[in-house]
């Protein structure tokens, strides 16, 4: 094997991805910076700028205090000024300290100036559960962003997204929240060639002829596994991965679902109000008369997220659930 043919193959985890993807940002504009809690000496909550600090210093690697309002509130001044800030919330459920800042003023500001103000920025969060880390560090509240009008949500399930989503949603002149989940900060894959991802339209990541399984982000590996069983029985399921929540990509779906006549979405969040909601509405709105059968949705328990592991995993979905979904809609 060449060298560079060992580079194209080279395996990274999720959590290097994501900060080759930051590297590669601020080299390529220097209006890009990163700040939020303990990105700086310490490396990220979760290890992402682990290095950088010393790469960019201070003045581009900043460290702030333990307010979410304050310091989103600053990188939305910031973008407004003309930086292009990449903000990092330690976990989903914190940024509802923000969320004045990002609803009240981020999403607004754009259509409220007649387009004369924007808020460029990138807000990255780490969502999701399966990490015994209990109910304020453990939800999935994505969906309720992906709500709000002026926004784009993005939630990268593989790492090639977790690194090319992060130099297009700089580019875009909307506020973009990039959700990270938590299981998959170690996950491995090939990182070379990667540099750029599409951050409008889902990916069909396993093709198939019998049901259409619809899930992103840490759903979409529960997804994969539920369709590997399945494929044993017999049953060739779609697995789609949205891979972005506003706007939601219903032409990929919708047609997925036209072939396979059935359709089962998984979902971290919970059930009432959901995004799986929202996509088992589209489908039963447009494409009614092609199912087969009612759609299916697999989501959370309506609980706080327990801490003890064998309650957490029972709450959060599960590959047979999916598998159990889909056997009752192809029936």
């Amino acid at each position: 094997m060449t060298a560079a043919t060992a580079t194209a193959h080279a395996e990274t985890t999720y959590r290097e991805a994501i900060r080759e993807a930051i590297r590669d940002a601020m080299r390529r504009d220097e209006r890009v910076f990163l700040m939020g809690e303990d990105v700086g000496q310490y490396g990220g909550a979760f290890g992402v700028s682990l290095g950088l600090l010393e790469e960019f210093g201070p003045d581009r690697i900043r460290d702030t205090p333990l307010s979410e309002s304050a310091f989103v509130g600053a990188g939305i001044g910031a973008a407004m000024g003309g930086m292009r800030p990449i903000v990092e919330i330690m976990t989903v459920n914190f940024s509802l300290l923000a969320l004045d800042q990002i609803l009240n003023n981020a999403a607004t500001l754009l259509y409220m100036s007649g387009g004369q103000i924007g808020a460029p920025l990138v807000i990255r969060m780490t969502t999701g559960g399966g990490r015994q880390l209990a109910a304020q560090h453990s939800h999935s509240l994505e969906g309720w962003y992906a709500h709000i009008p002026g926004l784009r949500i993005l939630a990268p399930a593989t790492v090639a997204d977790a690194r090319g989503m992060l130099w297009p949603a700089l580019r875009c002149p909307d506020p973009v929240l990039i959700f990270e989940h938590g299981s998959l900060y170690n996950a491995t894959g090939p990182l070379a060639g990667h540099d750029t991802a599409d951050i409008t339209s889902a990916a069909v990541r396993r093709a198939g002829s019998d049901v259409t399984i619809v899930a992103y982000g840490g759903t979409l590996g529960t997804a994969l596994t539920a369709a590997d069983e399945l494929s044993a029985e017999g049953v060739q399921a779609e697995v789609i991965d949205l891979r972005v929540l506003r706007p939601l990509d219903d032409a990929t779906v919708l047609e997925s679902v036209r072939r396979t006549h059935r359709a089962v979405v998984v979902d971290e969040g919970w059930r009432s109000g959901s995004l799986s909601a929202e996509i088992s509405a589209r489908i039963t709105e447009q494409v009614f008369y092609d199912l087969d059968a009612p759609v299916a949705r697999v989501c959370s328990a309506e609980v706080p997220m327990p801490y003890a592991a064998h309650l957490e995993q029972v709450a959060l979905p599960q590959p047979a659930g999916v598998v159990a979904a889909a056997r009752a809609v192809i029936g």
